[in-house]
């Protein structure tokens, strides 16, 4: 699962990391790069918590590990929760405030704000069901969080058919369509998880509160 999940971060990190690159030196300035240029901070800051956060993210989801470091893994998922909450606000303050890039619309902006809002609060629930020891509802808003973040992976190969059958850029309508199928396939997938694992641990008769990719021995 982990090098599963990294593999699908890999190619929106390599983005990120030839934005920054271009931002370091100084490119010209385009129409699809105006706007970074011009107020660089909240692109660079959620290009290195989005890696972050998808990439030390994927490897929370290591059973094995969890078994042999409760307490590499309490440190490193205070660092993905910090990542996943400066990600999610950078990304909401960057749809509020920078200028849409041809191809943007409404729909896509309305999507932005949702999926970024569910991000936070899933966090922000998660957390809060940690510190109450409630460690089964903390696994499943974490795992309801990485999904929404991780869309930028998946929205990757929802855009292949369009460059593949079409000759030019996509519409505010079909870019809309696609980037929404990116995150609504994820955060299906993740529903699709956590109902495997509660049937998993009914059918091992695990209690309830141990339904979590947390463990009681942390």
């Amino acid at each position: 699962m982990p090098v599963a999940l990294i593999a699908l971060s890999t190619v929106p990190v390599l983005a990120g990391t030839a934005r920054l690159s271009e931002l370091a030196r100084g490119a010209p300035i385009t129409p699809a790069n105006a706007r970074f240029l011009a107020s660089a901070g909240p692109v660079v800051l959620h290009i290195v918590a989005a890696s972050i956060y998808s990439l030390l993210g994927a490897v929370q989801f290591s059973a094995g590990l969890r078994r042999r470091s409760h307490r590499w893994h309490r440190a490193s998922g205070r660092v993905v929760v910090v990542a996943g909450v400066l990600a999610a606000l950078s990304g909401l303050w960057m749809t509020q405030r920078y200028p849409w890039p041809a191809g943007d619309g409404r729909l896509l902006y309305s999507e932005r704000l949702v999926f970024g809002t569910a991000m936070l609060v899933s966090l922000v629930l998660a957390v809060l069901a940690i510190r109450s020891r409630h460690f089964a509802a903390h696994g499943r808003w974490m795992i309801r969080a990485y999904a929404i973040g991780l869309g930028a992976g998946t929205q990757v190969f929802t855009h292949i058919p369009w460059f593949l059958l079409a000759h030019d850029a996509p519409g505010e309508g079909p870019r809309a369509l696609m980037m929404g199928a990116g995150w609504a396939i994820n955060v299906v997938v993740a529903e699709w998880a956590i109902h495997r694992i509660g049937q998993r641990s009914r059918t091992h008769g695990v209690p309830k509160e141990r339904l979590s990719i947390q463990t009681r021995d942390r």
